[in-house]
């Protein structure tokens, strides 16, 4: 009986019958992490791409002194954010899109404080106590460290758009990397100029009172 089992073992070494099966369940679930990942990648970059061009698309067209929108909306504002919805909705399945718009005297104004005037300790702080001086971009009587103004302006106006979307992973591969999530979202952001159609309104010179 030992005699016989040891020749079965000898043949059963040798036998690699089913070995490619083995083999093959063994680099299939690496396989399909990649495989799904890339997929997962290539499309946030095709819905990135999309509303990227969406966004400058309506940003130059909203540039102009009376822009013409198919899109729904009240408000010009609306209509721009409309529009851009109904570009990306159409590959962005189930996603949340929202755009904010946000205008400027100029492009160094983006997301910068409102510019002092007159500085009275000269250590580049607005003081109100110290009476400082700014130029009061958004016209609402108080310095800002964001000096922009909701909405699309005034002519010659810099307008500030961010675009945000959320939206379900079009392949599940938080199934196999569960801290991905099953969501993806990302931000997209542009600049435009408004067309000089009128005379850019010059801000205000606002100083506080001393305390």
């Amino acid at each position: 009986m030992t005699a016989a089992l040891r020749c079965l073992a000898i043949r059963l070494r040798g036998d690699e019958t089913g070995a490619t099966l083995v083999e093959f369940a063994l680099i299939l679930l690496p396989m399909l992490v990649i495989l799904i990942g890339g997929l997962d990648v290539g499309y946030q970059s095709y819905v990135r791409t999309v509303m990227q061009g969406a966004l400058n698309d309506a940003a130059r067209r909203a540039a102009v002194e009376n822009p013409q929108f198919s899109a729904e909306g009240d408000t010009l504002e609306e209509q721009v954010e409309q529009s851009i919805r109904a570009i990306v909705g159409r590959i962005a399945v189930d996603g949340t899109i929202a755009v904010t718009q946000s205008s400027y005297f100029e492009f160094s104004g983006i997301g910068n404080p409102e510019r002092l005037m007159t500085d009275v300790a000269g250590d580049g702080e607005f003081d109100a106590a110290d009476g400082d001086c700014w130029q009061d971009t958004n016209a609402n009587g108080e310095f800002d460290t964001d000096g922009g103004a909701g909405g699309r302006g005034a002519a010659n106006d810099v307008v500030f758009y961010r675009a945000e979307i959320s939206l379900p992973r079009l392949f599940p591969i938080d199934a196999f990397i569960p801290t991905l999530g099953d969501e993806i979202g990302f931000t997209i952001e542009t600049a435009v100029r408004n067309q000089p159609f009128d005379d850019q309104p010059v801000p205000a010179v606002v100083c506080a009172e001393p305390g």
